[in-house]
C-alpha cells in the first residue's frame, strides 16, 4: 500500500492507527490513505500494536450471567465507557460456578488484558493486575471496589416500612453465592434491632436457586406463606425476586398492597411498568458500571510502576416510593 500511495509506511500508519500525529497530515491525503485501506481490505494488526504499546486495549469482565435487571445495567455503565476510551471487553459469564472462575485468571493471561473487573463475584486473586470489583465487598490486595452503603440501604427500606406501621416484615435473603447477601443481611439486622422488629426464623426465608428469573424469589415467598405468613409487608433482596413474590402473594389469596407491602431492591427498568409499580432502594447500577470502568482506566494508564492499593468507593442508595407499599391497617399501626 506504501507503494500504491507513494506514501511513507510511518504516514500510513499514523492515520490507520488514529495517531495524535496523524493531524498534521493533510485531509486529502488521510482520505487517500482511508480509501486505499477499503479498496486493499486493511486491517491493524493488533498483536503488532499491543507489542509497541505494552497494552492490549482490553479489560476482562466477570459476571455471573447476561439477565434483565441488576447485571445487564451495570454491564452497559461498563461497556459505554470502555468503549468511549477505545478498549474492547473481554467477557467470561461464570454462572458461580468455581471451575470457571478458576479457569477466568489463564483465560484473560493469555488475552493479555490490561484489567479486569468483577462483577458479583467471588474474586480470584489476580495478582498486581488492575482490578475493580463492583458489589464485592471482600476486600483484596491491589483491588478498587465499588460497593453500594448497604446500611443506609437497609434503614431507609426498614424505615419506610416502620412508618407505615408494618411490624412484622419478612425477609428474602440473597442466594448464599451472591456477595453481597450476607453483608445486606448483617445491615437488616442492626437496623430491625433499633427499631425493635422481630427477625423470627419464620419470617426470613433464602433464596436457594441459581436462576436469573423471579422463580427463586416466588418459591421463597411461598415458603414464607408456609412457615406461617404472619407478615404485612416483605423486603425482597431484589426486583426480580420481589416481582416473584408478588405472584406467588396473589396466588395464595393475598393482595398487594392491600394485604402485604412489598420493596425491592436495585431499581431495574421493570420495576416501574410492573403492576402494581414497585417500591424498592435504588442502586445507581449503571453509574456504579461508569464508576469501575473509569477507576480501571485510571489504573492502567498510571503505568505500570505507578504503586496498586486497595479503596473502596462507596455510592448511595436511594428509596423510590411507587405503588406496592401501603400504610397497615390494623393493630400494627400503633406505636411499637
Amino acid at each position: 500500500m506504501s507503494e500504491h500511495l507513494g506514501l511513507s509506511m510511518a504516514s500510513i500508519s499514523r492515520v490507520l492507527n488514529g495517531s495524535p500525529a496523524a493531524q498534521a497530515i493533510p485531509k486529502a491525503t488521510q482520505a487517500r490513505i482511508l480509501e486505499a485501506a477499503r479498496e486493499f481490505n486493511y486491517r491493524p494488526n493488533q498483536l503488532a500494536r499491543s507489542l509497541r504499546s505494552g497494552q492490549s486495549t482490553s479489560v476482562g469482565v466477570l459476571i455471573p450471567e447476561i439477565s434483565e435487571g441488576y447485571a445487564a445495567a451495570v454491564l452497559a455503565g461498563i461497556e459505554e465507557t470502555l468503549s468511549a476510551a477505545g478498549y474492547a471487553m473481554m467477557m467470561i459469564t461464570h454462572h458461580h460456578r468455581a471451575e470457571v472462575l478458576e479457569r477466568s485468571e489463564r483465560l484473560f493471561a493469555e488475552r493479555a488484558v490490561d484489567a479486569v473487573i468483577a462483577v458479583d463475584t467471588a474474586l480470584p486473586l489476580f495478582g498486581p493486575i488492575p482490578t475493580v470489583t463492583v458489589s464485592c465487598p471482600d476486600a483484596h490486595p491491589y483491588v478498587t471496589n465499588i460497593v453500594l452503603d448497604n446500611d443506609r440501604a437497609a434503614e431507609i427500606a426498614l424505615q419506610h416500612l416502620h412508618a407505615l406501621g408494618h411490624r412484622r416484615i419478612a425477609i428474602i435473603k440473597g442466594q448464599p453465592f451472591s456477595s453481597e447477601t450476607e453483608v445486606r443481611w448483617r445491615a437488616i439486622e442492626r437496623v430491625a434491632a433499633s427499631l425493635g422488629l422481630p427477625l423470627t426464623p419464620g419470617l426470613v426465608a433464602q433464596m436457594e436457586e441459581d436462576l436469573p428469573s423471579s422463580e427463586p424469589g416466588y418459591r421463597a415467598a411461598c415458603r414464607l406463606l408456609k412457615q406461617g405468613g404472619d407478615f404485612s409487608a416483605l423486603f425482597a433482596f431484589n426486583d426480580v425476586s420481589a416481582i416473584g413474590a408478588i405472584a406467588a402473594l396473589l396466588d395464595a389469596g393475598r393482595s398487594v398492597p392491600e394485604d402485604v407491602s412489598v420493596l425491592g431492591f436495585d431499581d431495574i427498568a421493570l420495576a416501574s411498568i410492573h403492576r402494581p409499580a414497585l417500591t424498592t432502594v435504588r442502586q445507581p447500577l449503571h453509574h456504579m458500571g461508569v464508576l469501575a470502568a473509569n477507576a480501571v482506566l485510571e489504573m492502567v494508564n498510571a503505568g505500570p510502576d505507578s504503586k496498586l492499593s486497595a479503596q473502596q468507593i462507596v455510592v448511595a442508595p436511594e428509596l423510590v416510593i411507587r405503588s406496592s407499599t401501603r400504610a397497615c391497617h390494623g393493630a400494627e399501626s400503633s406505636p411499637a
